[in-house]
């Protein structure tokens, strides 16, 4: 993966966060590249500063000094505007939460980002069926949430994070609200995204399943990276 190209920069980044009149340490001079196609869990037990760190590479938050750069630019010499058409087009989140509209359709939730990006309709059909199938949800496009599992709704989540081909997948624990079983589902699934589409992954995580699946794992404790151990 040497001669692939880093997608995300995150360089001597600090994030503090105020609480009352107490300034919280989240992230104390975080450095970390991830290249194109990599499938990479960041790690570490709670209030570690893994979400932070997702959270600033999606351009969700801001970090308090250091530099957050996605694709060669820096997110700090964006405007809320550009921020804004950088996290629709070039980043794919998915949370623990699922975070679909309730009263949109499977295929409508997956849909909606293209339909932001102006896609034609007739290529939004094509790639949205394509990615549903491809997520095993080939026959219910027309259900709402409320009529879907949560490993169902993790799977549209997936389909609607993938769906533009966004440079980088953010899966902010992707498997926390779901049993086992859908969990290794939805786990292989990324995966196969991963290898067939080239699609890059970061999770943030202490799911064990996800680290023996990820080919990469970033150990943080207090808001920086204790271990980078990189699997063949």
């Amino acid at each position: 993966m040497n001669d692939k190209k880093n997608v995300v920069e995150l360089k001597n980044v600090v994030k503090n966060y105020q609480q009352g009149a107490v300034e919280v340490p989240a992230l104390r001079g975080l450095n970390l590249n991830v290249k194109e196609g990599e499938f990479t869990a960041i790690c570490g037990p709670s209030g570690s500063g893994k979400t932070t760190a997702l959270n600033l590479i999606g351009a969700l938050d801001e970090p308090t000094n250091g530099n957050v750069i996605l694709e060669g630019t820096d997110l700090s010499t964006l405007n809320r505007s550009k921020l804004s058409i950088i996290r629709r087009d070039r980043i794919g989140f998915v949370f623990q939460a699922y975070n679909l509209v309730p009263v949109l359709t499977a295929y409508e939730n997956a849909e909606i980002v293209l339909a932001l990006q102006g896609v034609k309709a007739s290529e939004r059909k094509e790639r949205v069926e394509s990615l549903l199938k491809e997520v095993g949800l080939d026959g219910m496009e027309d259900r709402r949430p409320d009529q879907l599992s949560g490993g169902q709704q993790q799977r549209v989540a997936i389909a609607r994070a993938i769906a533009s081909d966004p440079a980088v997948v953010l899966a902010d624990e992707p498997t926390a609200n779901v049993d086992s079983e859908t969990a290794e589902k939805i786990l292989e699934i990324m995966l196969k995204l991963n290898q067939e589409r080239e699609a890059t992954f970061i999770f943030s995580t202490h799911d064990p399943r996800v680290m023996e699946r990820a080919r990469r794992i970033v150990r943080l404790v207090d808001g920086q990276v204790q271990s980078d151990e990189v699997r063949n």
